[in-house]
């Protein structure tokens, strides 16, 4: 929570007291279905908290308007949706998994912290109706893969949260997916956070 803090400091009341139940809450599902590794729960709220709400710090202000519809792909336990849904209360969130054991944990979270924004569906993305305003992930596959997973799900773009050689992915996308790279901004999120776990970690801005 001291990182968190350090980062966010106007957040709510409300806001804090659901940010830091996150851990006792994953701790407990953690321990009946392995959503996140025993050994990464050490780092909890920087690994996964914060390398989340590293979309609110790039790009808070296409978000923070109220009402907007964002759909979290492949949100395992949850992540990055449950913390941006504490972050932005009035956006309505959309996470889907298609392995159900995790979609139940990221339920049963949003359903502790009483998060009235956030609906969860065991499904996959090209089952769902969209558009949503927003796609968000974290990191479940390549852009090339991904991309087309989201097609036509979304009106405003695309905010997706990964490491490794984002800019040869995004080269691959230009060839198979006529990615127009005027469309596309890549951030380090080291911009923004000063761990040294972030050092290589990217969140790539895909308008529609």
């Amino acid at each position: 929570m001291e990182q968190i803090l350090k980062y966010f400091p106007a957040l709510t009341d409300l806001q804090k007291e659901r940010f830091a139940a996150l851990r006792a809450l994953y701790e407990d599902w953690n321990s009946k279905i392995n959503v996140i590794s025993r050994k990464d729960m050490e780092s909890f709220y920087e690994h996964h908290v914060l390398h989340s709400l590293a979309v609110a710090a790039a790009f808070d202000g296409v978000l923070s308007a109220p009402g907007q519809t964002i759909l979290d792909v492949g949100t395992g336990g949850g992540f990055p949706g449950i913390p941006l849904a504490i972050f932005y209360p009035e956006a309505k969130f959309t996470l889907c998994d298609s392995v159900g054991k995790k979609i139940k944990v990221a339920s049963a979270v949003a359903g502790a912290l009483q998060l009235d924004n956030v609906t969860c569906v065991n499904s996959r993305a090209e089952a769902l109706e969209g558009p949503f305003d927003w796609v968000v992930s974290r990191a479940v596959t390549s852009l090339d893969n991904f991309l087309p997973w989201v097609r036509g799900k979304f009106g405003k773009g695309v905010i997706y949260l990964k490491g490794g050689d984002v800019d040869a992915e995004i080269a691959v996308c230009r060839q198979r997916r006529l990615l127009d790279p005027k469309k596309v901004m890549v951030s380090d999120i080291s911009l923004f956070f000063k761990e040294e776990w972030f050092e290589t970690k990217k969140v790539v801005f895909i308008s529609k």
